[in-house]
């Protein structure tokens, strides 16, 4: 099943190191098969307030996921974006085409 990697990004600061990160990031997904389905962009606000910026990154599976964020290669960037910015980042597994709202009260 389809997990996602999601970031909920504040107060980026734009320098080189943030540059640094977003040019390094693509090849640390590449070997988990990980790719962009969100990142940042403008929104469309519909409810409340919500200035941040979101990411989602989408991999095969929870393992592959937990793969990538452990892995030499992300970790060795990884203070180029925690040092420039605050956030909550976590691991959620996706649902499947057939999902219905109700599904969950099911347990």
């Amino acid at each position: 099943m389809t997990s996602y990697a999601i970031g909920h990004l504040r107060n980026v600061e734009m320098g080189p190191d943030i540059v640094a990160y977003i040019e390094a990031i693509d090849a640390t997904l590449a070997p988990f098969l990980g790719r962009f389905i969100i990142h940042g962009g403008d929104k469309e606000q519909l409810e409340g307030s919500f200035p941040d910026d979101v990411i989602v990154i989408a991999f095969p599976d929870l393992q592959a996921a937990r793969a990538w964020y452990g892995s030499p290669a992300y970790q060795a960037i990884l203070a180029l974006r925690t040092g420039n910015s605050q956030g909550d980042v976590f691991l959620i597994d996706g649902v499947g085409e057939d999902h219905r709202a109700t599904d969950i009260l099911s347990g």
